[in-house]
């Protein structure tokens, strides 16, 4: 009776405090009586996979990039995180876009409350966005001042460092913050490349070996403020990323079966961009709910490269390059009950201007890859509307998004007409539903997007890489217009989800023979036409401490260029798993591996087999994180591919520094969630950027 009346008591005071805070655990502890309840694992709502951390193993595994990397179709190399098959994501916290890979690192599994994966996102997103990764987490009302410290040590083949270090300030309504961040990335590359073709009537093969030395320096500094009261907040922060590094290539080419040649490549980067973001958010009249987000970015990035060759009587090759670009962004909506649904309608534009001075100072060279200075300019202004309603067990979404593209494109001061232009674009989504129980449900989805290429691969400038080597982009490069349909379906325990996809005018990279007095390949990306099916089965269920994930899956293209097919299909599997051991342990094992398969023109070697692992403790009430992690364990995988396109053959064995360790150490005083609440105002033109 009363263990009756306790659990009563905490079930009415739970429901007091409702009104002012969710409920961020499903575990609640008072008075030595402990009330859990049962964890889901990831479910299916849509065409969106769900997970709730809470209560689950995943709680206390270490920061939000650990939780990632347990989920099914997310995957995280090097602290970056992507979703399988897709090219393009967004990730928001909160709310707002995520900007800085630290801002998952800084935050602790424990204070994440969900985990929101949309795989066929509206037309409220842009064009590009394949997929959205939204992580909301826990409420906390703690006031005055918080500060988190992450430091991280890796060895690879060579050593790596970084440390973070975050303040933040509430008072009242206001939240300050401020953090700072500096790393040092040391990264070495081993590898050949072999290109064979018929030249001049005869079998001719250049080559060449790399042994890529990059160790940089970044920095991070940001600082901000967020004022919330009832249904009004607004904020803004000013952000500096500065960046030092030093490229350096020791190799050799060779042309048939002449001896190699020795040559050394340096090169030399500074760079630094700033970046301003502002939001306002209103709820009117209890139901309008106004959004608006503003982007200043201005980015500066010089390249200086020097190539010798030391026993050889050819004169030195030496170029620079400076990119410049601004972004000016908005984006206002609002949201409002209609038609017994819910509708969204708002503008999204921007205004972009780039520049490339690309200087060339080797005379022979300049003969056949001469200096040259591109301008582009891009004014897009953009319409969206959405719609969302269910019906019982059916539900529907749909949207649709009208954009006006003004493009101005310059060499030298003159501008291009063939590659300037003026679009209006149109992109239409739809999603249907149906839930058939709790355990079995259905949604089949269609969009269509227009996908710009980024602004590195519209620059007419060539780059030399090699005495019979040349890089460039392609400033004729059209937007791609892709056709993706997807079927989603849970039962139980099991997913699928299966996707095809149309794209005309996508861009792929292909070497041919370049126009010159001696032999040169140039590598340069064209537009080609391609259509993709790709199929994914997951399972995963908690059992007691161990949390399994598997997804298989494959992926299949077809593409033709120059009579030659790319159709061979690539299998590929994910094993990961999760153990929560008693007094804050936490295990994980992951292996993973795919078969040897065409991705656009790139032909991917097979790897069957690879492991990553950590273990890690919680200490001082789980404001301390140590965890130790080693990545590629066997060091099997492997970045090898061939390219066959125009009767050029390229086959590039490639061995990054994957494996290795690292020691994580997080520390955290009064931790608490970021309150920013703006998003990106033209996310993609910032990636493009």
């Amino acid at each position: 009776m009363n263990r009756t009346i306790i659990i009563a008591t905490f079930a009415l005071a739970a429901l007091s405090l409702s009104a002012q805070e969710a409920t961020d655990s499903l575990t609640r502890e008072l008075q030595e009586i402990i009330v859990t309840a049962k964890q889901p694992a990831t479910k299916l709502v849509g065409s969106t996979l769900v997970t709730t951390i809470p209560g689950s193993n995943l709680a206390n595994l270490g920061n939000a990039l650990d939780v990632l990397a347990q989920l099914p179709m997310i995957k995280v190399t090097d602290n970056t995180v992507s979703v399988i098959d897709k090219s393009n994501i967004e990730i928001y916290i909160d709310g707002r876009p995520m900007h800085d890979n630290q801002e998952l690192q800084q935050i602790l599994s424990s204070n994440l409350k969900k985990v929101e994966l949309l795989m066929a996102p509206g037309a409220a997103y842009e064009s590009t966005t394949s997929a959205v990764l939204k992580i909301t987490t826990k409420h906390s009302f703690i006031q005055g001042l918080s500060l988190t410290d992450q430091f991280q040590l890796q060895k690879s083949r060579k050593w790596s460092v970084m440390d973070d270090l975050s303040l933040n300030y509430r008072i009242g309504a206001w939240d300050l913050f401020a953090n700072g961040t500096i790393s040092r990335h040391n990264s070495l590359i081993k590898g050949t490349t072999t290109n064979t073709l018929a030249y001049d009537g005869k079998q001719t093969v250049v080559g060449s070996s790399q042994h890529n030395h990059y160790p940089a320096t970044t920095g991070l500094v940001k600082g901000g403020f967020n004022y919330a009261k009832d249904s009004l907040s607004f904020g803004a922060y000013y952000r500096y990323n500065p960046e030092r590094g030093n490229f350096n290539n020791t190799g050799s080419e060779w042309l048939d079966d002449t001896p190699a040649l020795l040559r050394d490549i340096s090169r030399h980067i500074h760079a630094h961009s700033h970046l301003v973001s502002a939001y306002y958010e209103n709820i009117l009249a209890k139901k309008y709910l106004l959004h608006f987000d503003g982007n200043f970015k201005s980015s500066v990035s010089e390249h200086n490269t020097e190539t010798l060759y030391p026993d050889a009587s050819a004169d030195n090759v030496n170029s620079s390059d400076k990119r410049s670009s601004t972004l000016w962004a908005g984006k206002l909506y609002l949201n409002f009950p209609l038609w017994q649904g819910d509708f969204t309608v708002g503008t999204q534009d921007s205004y972009t201007h780039t520049t490339l001075d690309y200087k060339m100072m080797n005379t022979q060279v300049s003969q056949y890859i001469p200096s040259s200075l591109t301008d582009a300019h891009q004014t897009l202004a953009a319409l969206f509307a959405t719609w969302a309603h269910g019906w019982g067990e059916f539900s529907m979404s749909a949207g649709l998004r009208y954009e006006y593209v003004d493009y101005d494109f310059k060499v030298d001061g003159k501008r291009d007409g063939d590659v300037s232009c003026r679009d209006h674009l149109l992109t239409p989504d739809l999603s249907l539903s149906y839930a058939f129980n709790d355990k079995a449900q259905v949604s089949l989805s269609y969009k269509m997007v227009t996908i710009k290429p980024p602004y590195s691969q519209l620059t007419g400038s060539l780059s030399y890489t090699g005495h019979h080597e040349i890089e460039g982009g392609n400033p004729a490069l059209q937007d791609e217009k892709r056709h993706d349909i997807q079927l989603f379906g849970r039962w139980k325990g099991f997913m699928l989800q299966t996707d095809f996809t149309r794209s005309l005018d996508t861009y792929a990279f292909l070497k041919q023979v370049y126009s010159a007095d001696n032999l040169q390949l140039l590598l340069h990306p064209i537009n080609i036409n391609v259509s993709a099916v790709s199929a994914y089965l997951m399972w995963g269920q908690p059992v007691g401490r161990w949390t399994p994930n598997v997804t298989v899956g494959l992926y299949r293209q077809w593409l033709a260029i120059d009579r030659t097919h790319y159709n061979k299909p690539i299998f590929c599997y994910y094993f990961d798993n999760t153990f929560a051991l008693p007094k804050g342990w936490m295990i994980t094992a992951n292996f993973n591996g795919q078969s040897q398969g065409d991705m656009h023109t790139n032909r991917f070697g097979a790897y069957w087999f690879t492991m990553d692992a950590s273990v890690g403790k919680t200490f001082f009430n789980k404001s301390m994180t140590v965890k130790l992690s080693a990545t590629d364990i066997f060091n099997t995988i492997n970045n090898d591919c061939t390219m066959n396109t125009y009767g050029v053959f390229v086959e590039k064995r490639q061995r990054y520094d994957r494996r290795g360790i690292a020691l994580d150490i997080i520390y955290r005083f009064q931790p608490r969630k970021s309150k920013y609440k703006g998003s990106a105002a033209s996310d993609a033109e910032l990636k493009r950027l």
